[in-house]
């Protein structure tokens, strides 16, 4: 198996993580329903993943820094299927939570360590189209597994989702402990320096990208099923077809931000991405009030979520090019960031639809995706000033 079909591997176990942490967003009525809960306390489901992973996964890297990267992946594929496994077989809420964080434990080590493999093994000058299809992967879980996920929920039970899972996640075991290259671990760097990046005032702008940027995103689309189903008015039966059209988009928006940050640059795709992200956001707002709006709807969700996903790639290469000497623990960081920012967003998002309404998440989300804007303007100014600043001492 050459290189570029290993990082195309690593995509797919990418899509497996993704798709346990975003398919609850799509199955969100069904488990509320299911185990007697309000649709704002299930929405947490996500929160705590979220959380457990932005948390737990630094800490987790640091302890296994040195340990051989395939193996590590494979062990915390590990973890992770038996996340799935329990999530399948416990019953009621507390257990479902505690399997829960089973599975962000390993989930958040699975995409570091896949997106640190990529990036170690792509060819020279394809890093960021190595980190881009691994993001892809995680985004197509939009695609195929939110989708689909609604559908195995309505023929066998919301619960089936997490055995697929775990079946799906011991085949990807015995292909990566099979084919993946023996790279090396790095050397260990204390949970305290990783930490100490963050007073780096460039470093720092970044993360706020990552943080105000996905945390936007997720206060919308964490409710997507009930703003879709109550809201614009959809029916069951196109709301799978709604989540699979946002999927695709997903997709395409990921590739092509890779594509275009190798192109023309990281600002101006990282900028052009979170302002046509934004007025997405508004239109959208806009349009679930007219009547019969539903072809307008599915077409704002399609531009909204390829502009959404276009900026992780782009993003992803971003923090790595501020710190290139430490790309593991740039990745890490954002990774949690990520994570971070939709346990945020979840939770922010549940605080909305009590204090407010459903119809305004979108809203709040675009005030975040604006600020996710003006912390890159600064960090470009911050940039360009480190540049001339070089330059006057060369």
């Amino acid at each position: 198996m050459s290189n570029t079909w290993k990082v195309y591997f690593l995509a797919l176990v990418s899509f497996l993580v993704g798709t346990s942490e975003y398919v609850i967003s799509g199955i969100l009525d069904k488990i509320s329903e299911t185990l007697g809960i309000s649709v704002t306390l299930t929405g947490q489901l996500v929160t705590i993943f979220s959380f457990v992973y932005a948390v737990c996964t630094p800490l987790l890297m640091a302890l296994t820094a040195k340990w051989e990267r395939q193996k590590l992946l494979v062990s915390a594929m590990g973890i992770f299927v038996l996340g799935n496994v329990l999530s399948f077989v416990l019953p009621g809420f507390e257990l479902f939570v505690a399997a829960r964080v089973i599975m962000a434990l390993g989930a958040g080590m699975v995409v570091v360590t896949a997106l640190d493999i990529a990036a170690k093994i792509a060819a020279p000058g394809k890093q960021a189209s190595a980190l881009a299809t691994v993001v892809m992967g995680f985004t197509a879980s939009l695609i195929i597994g939110v989708p689909l996920g609604r559908v195995a929920a309505a023929a066998f039970g919301w619960r089936s989702v997490f055995g697929f899972l775990a079946l799906a996640g011991l085949l990807a075991m015995f292909v990566l402990y099979t084919v993946l290259p023996r790279v090396k671990g790095d050397d260990p760097v204390p949970l305290s320096r990783q930490l100490a990046f963050l007073k780096n005032g460039k470093v720092a702008l970044g993360l706020a990208i990552t943080f105000f940027w996905l945390g936007g995103y997720s206060i919308a689309y964490t409710y997507i099923s009930p703003y879709l189903l109550d809201v614009a008015g959809l029916k069951e039966d196109m709301l799978s077809a709604a989540l699979l059209a946002f999927g695709i988009a997903s997709l395409a928006g990921s590739k092509f931000g890779g594509f275009s940050t190798d192109k023309w640059g990281v600002f101006p795709t990282l900028t052009g991405g979170m302002l046509l992200h934004a007025a997405a956001l508004i239109l959208l707002s806009v349009s679930v009030s007219l009547p019969h709006s539903w072809l307008l709807v599915a077409g704002l969700l399609v531009l909204w979520s390829f502009a959404a996903w276009s900026t992780g790639p782009t993003q992803q290469f971003n923090l790595v090019r501020i710190e290139p000497n430490y790309s593991g623990i740039m990745l890490g960081l954002n990774q949690s960031m990520m994570q971070l920012s939709m346990a945020a967003g979840a939770g922010m998002g549940g605080i909305i639809i009590d204090q407010v309404s459903l119809s305004s998440v979108t809203w709040f989300g675009m005030i975040g995706v604006v600020l996710a804007i003006l912390a890159a303007f600064l960090l470009r100014l911050r940039m360009s000033e480190g540049k001339q600043m070089a330059q006057a001492n060369e």
